[in-house]
């Protein structure tokens, strides 16, 4: 039996509260939340567990909690602030028994055996330039999970090479469009153990500009 529904109103509280904290951006909170939806909206099928790489003030980790009452999830977050606040909205929003706050560096994590490979899905929505954030989240997939990162809002050409994904063990598998700004990233080859490198080395160094 499903857990009951998260109350709309509670989501929003917990997210305008991220908001005063400067965890989210400035802007109305309701459009905040529809656009974590479309996160929700992209995977080929519905996912038994997820991470949320960098999730800050809970977008759109929060949102994907409530919206998939079955799936076991972690924030990852690598400030503690955040990382504390986001432990607490998820004993408010209820998901504490399935969903856990991980405060730990993307490039650390991926390689702690607890976390490698475990996910269907991981998600992005601000967390660094599409090399950084392919090369430290690949590690977190199970063989054909899928990596959705949220697109600026107009095409600013190839941002996801065929042959870097491809060393990498991804490759795109829906590409952003007019009404859905996302991009779908497959896994579909091993990952080294290697990657991602050291902390730092993926942004300062990536595999593709």
């Amino acid at each position: 039996m499903s857990p009951a529904p998260v109350p709309a109103d509670d989501l929003e509280r917990v997210l305008t509260e991220a908001r005063s904290l400067g965890f989210l951006g400035p802007g109305p909170v309701p459009p905040q939340i529809d656009h974590a939806r479309g996160f929700a909206s992209m995977p080929t099928r519905t996912p038994e567990s997820f991470l949320d790489l960098g999730s800050g003030g809970g977008l759109p980790g929060l949102v994907l909690a409530v919206t998939w009452p079955d799936a076991t999830g972690v924030l990852l977050e690598a400030m503690r602030r955040r990382a504390e606040f986001l432990e607490q909205a998820c004993g408010r929003l209820g998901v504490a028994d399935r969903v856990s706050v991980v405060c730990e560096r993307a490039e650390v994590a991926a390689h702690d055996p607890t976390l490698r490979e475990r996910f269907d899905l991981v998600t992005a929505r601000s967390f660094g330039p599409p090399a950084a954030t392919a090369e430290c989240a690949v590690g977190f997939l199970r063989p054909d999970g899928e990596l959705v990162v949220s697109e600026p809002p107009e095409d600013v050409g190839d941002r996801w090479p065929a042959g870097p994904l491809a060393g990498l063990g991804l490759a795109v598998e829906r590409t952003a469009s007019a009404g859905a700004r996302f991009v779908v990233l497959r896994r579909t080859g091993p990952v080294g153990a290697g990657i991602p490198r050291r902390t730092g080395v993926p942004e300062k160094r990536p595999r593709w500009r």
